[in-house]
């Protein structure tokens, strides 16, 4: 755990917490690296196989905490001196928070409650899967504050959203519903109990060949910018790499035999 977010990790699914309930986990510097160091963290864990990334309190993410912006400097800028530098491979600071569950190498299914704006919503647009409460209060909050999305939400929500609907929204804030968010593309799943159902699918994920889950995210990374040639090659480079390995092999076995698999990682 760090000041900012707690990770739990059981049957080889972590449960990600951002933990700043007081303010509804509005994103203060302090938020941005932790976020940053949670994901690194993270990625270097062995055994992780699915993470759930949700907020505790009252509300998922509120957004950008503009309070903590207003001095300027170095720590609200997050280190950098310009948003075009690039700190985080090919994001910047701020992109990096909402990118970096994406580069995971593992899936993350976000579990959204309460409120949801902004920089929250493009957090949670970084997860594989979204399972969002009914009453939660999401929007594309940032032209509120004269300012466009630019945390990784364009290149998140590519393929989500349909165009002209994220136009609206980007262009009038205009607030959604959990309920909403399905219709949109913002959610994969809608249910009251939000975190439960998300544990509920890592766990089915982490009971999966690891090495097949990964490659799966990867290729699902990377299709959209490829063409149907390079589609086709990467899917059989990839499946070359986990076809006839003993965890291919277990999954065969486990469901020939009824029984529960016994993966390695």
């Amino acid at each position: 755990m760090n000041e900012r977010v707690s990770i739990t990790v059981e049957n080889h699914v972590a449960d990600v917490r951002l933990t700043r309930a007081d303010k509804m986990n509005a994103l203060d510097p302090a938020m941005f690296q932790g976020i940053i160091a949670a994901g690194e963290e993270l990625a270097a864990m062995q055994g992780i196989r699915a993470v759930v990334l949700s907020g505790e309190g009252r509300s998922f993410c509120a957004g950008l905490d503009m309070e903590s912006m207003k001095g300027g400097g170095a720590s609200a800028s997050g280190g950098i001196k310009s948003l075009t530098d690039r700190t985080h491979g090919n994001a910047n600071t701020f992109q990096q928070v909402a990118m970096l569950w994406r580069k995971l190498p593992m899936p993350v299914i976000a579990a959204v409650h309460g409120v949801c704006f902004g920089g929250g919503l493009q957090i949670a647009s970084g997860a594989d899967i979204r399972v969002v409460a009914p009453d939660a209060r999401m929007a594309v909050m940032e032209m509120k504050w004269g300012l466009i999305p630019d945390m990784g939400g364009y290149a998140l929500w590519r393929g989500m959203v349909r165009e002209d609907v994220l136009r609206e929204l980007t262009y009038t804030n205009r607030e959604f519903s959990g309920s909403d968010a399905l219709a949109l593309g913002f959610a994969t799943y809608v249910d009251e109990n939000p975190h439960t159902r998300a544990m509920a699918i890592a766990q089915e994920i982490a009971n999966r060949n690891p090495e097949a889950m990964r490659e799966a995210k990867s290729l699902f990374n990377e299709y959209a910018d490829l063409d149907e040639d390079a589609i086709l090659m990467a899917e059989s480079v990839r499946q070359n790499r986990v076809i006839r390995t003993p965890n291919q092999i277990e999954a065969v076995m486990s469901q020939m035999l009824k029984r529960a698999a016994n993966f390695k990682d």
